[in-house]
C-alpha cells in the first residue's frame, strides 16, 4: 500500500483557544485540498475541558481554587467528558482525511489507541485498552486520553498522553470523563525522568507506521 503524505504543526506550549483556531484553519485546508492530512502537536498550558457529554458536577474544585491554580475552563466540540491538558502532557491532534483512510470511525480510534499502545510497548510499558471505554490505560490507570470530532469526513481533536509527572498535579480538580478513576504517565510508570521531545518523536513515528504514513514529512512550526 501507497504511503499517505501528511504534515506536522508542532506547536509547542500554547493556549488551548489559540490551539484549536489554528486547528480550524488546518482543518479547512485540508477540506478544500490546499493541504494534506496533518497532526498538530503541542503542549496546552493548564486547561479543563469540557466535551458533548460533560457534566459540570465532574468539577470537583471550586473556582476560587481553579483560579488560584490557573487553570481554564473551556467548552469544547469533541467527543468525551471532562479532561485536563496542561504542561507536561503532550497532545496530538490528527487533521485526517478520512476518504484516504477508510470511512470507518471506530477503527480511526481504534487506531489512535494503537498508536500509543505500540509506542509504550517499544518503551518497555505494557498498555491496553478497557472493555466499552475509549483510551489508554497502564495498570488501570488512565495514561491516555481520546475525544474527536468529524466533520465532512475530516477529523480533529485527537488523544492527549500523560508523559512528565507534573502533569498529574490539576487532575485531583476534575473526575476524568466524568468517572472515578486513576491517572498516571510515563514517568510514574518507569519511575525516572522523560524527555518530553523523545516521545514526540516516538509517538509521531508510531503515527506513521500505524496509519502507513510518507516518513519524509516536513515539520511546521
Amino acid at each position: 500500500m501507497a504511503c499517505i503524505d501528511f504534515k506536522i504543526f508542532d506547536l509547542g506550549l500554547i493556549g488551548y483557544s489559540e490551539a484549536f483556531a489554528l486547528q480550524k484553519e488546518i482543518w479547512q485546508k485540508v477540506r478544500d485540498g490546499r493541504i494534506p492530512s496533518s497532526i498538530i502537536i503541542c503542549q496546552h498550558y493548564p486547561v479543563i475541558t469540557l466535551g458533548r457529554n460533560a457534566k459540570k458536577e465532574s468539577i470537583l474544585a471550586t473556582p476560587a481554587q481553579i483560579k488560584e491554580r490557573g487553570i481554564e475552563i473551556i467548552e469544547t466540540d469533541r467527543g468525551g467528558k471532562v479532561t485536563y491538558h496542561g504542561p507536561g502532557q503532550l497532545m496530538f491532534y490528527p487533521v485526517f482525511d478520512l476518504n484516504y483512510f477508510g470511512r470507518d470511525i471506530h477503527l480511526f480510534l481504534k487506531n489512535l489507541e494503537a498508536v500509543v499502545i505500540a509506542y509504550l510497548e517499544d518503551f518497555g510499558i505494557k498498555a491496553k485498552r478497557l472493555s466499552a471505554m475509549t483510551g489508554v490505560w497502564v495498570n488501570d490507570k488512565k495514561i491516555c486520553s481520546i475525544g474527536i470530532a468529524i466533520r465532512h469526513w475530516i477529523t480533529y481533536h485527537g488523544l492527549s498522553i500523560n508523559v512528565n509527572r507534573n502533569c498529574l498535579n490539576n487532575f485531583g480538580c476534575i473526575k476524568p470523563c466524568g468517572m472515578n478513576i486513576q491517572t498516571t504517565c510515563v514517568e510514574d510508570v518507569l519511575d525516572r525522568k522523560i524527555n518530553i521531545e523523545r516521545v514526540k518523536k516516538g509517538i509521531t513515528q508510531s503515527f506513521v507506521n500505524i496509519f502507513a504514513l510518507n516518513n519524509n514529512t516536513e515539520v511546521l512550526l
